[in-house]
């Protein structure tokens, strides 16, 4: 599975992003998807993820209600809406696929897009 992300930019605290995961390669349906998160200086973070049919969906505390998970696998695209953006967001966000269920751990993701910048100022 190739896996390229997209979406990422530069907004104000309260501002709206959409991200982007667009994929080739393997039974796309198959796969679990997650994203993760990285900030400077700390570790790759957890931050949504989303079963093979759309099911199995879960946060991480801190997006709850402000960051949406979707897929649609007609296109091969997993999508994160985030909105109500707060400084603390900004991260290099990564999008990841696994076969099987979902999971929180970035070591169970075998398959990795490049990475897109979001920047939240205050």
């Amino acid at each position: 599975v190739q896996l390229q992300a997209f979406g990422g930019g530069s907004v104000q605290a309260g501002g709206s992003l959409r991200l982007s995961c667009a994929a080739s390669g393997r039974v796309f349906s198959n796969h679990a998807m997650g994203w993760f998160r990285q900030a400077p200086g700390k570790e790759r973070e957890f931050v949504s993820g989303i079963g093979g049919t759309g099911n199995g969906i879960s946060y991480t505390d801190s997006v709850k209600g402000r960051f949406t998970i979707s897929r649609d696998n007609a296109k091969n695209t997993v999508y994160l809406q985030m909105n109500s953006l707060k400084p603390e967001d900004t991260a290099v966000y990564f999008c990841a696929a696994r076969y099987g269920l979902t999971s929180r751990s970035a070591m169970a993701y075998a398959y990795w897009g490049q990475g897109t910048q979001v920047t939240v100022s205050s």
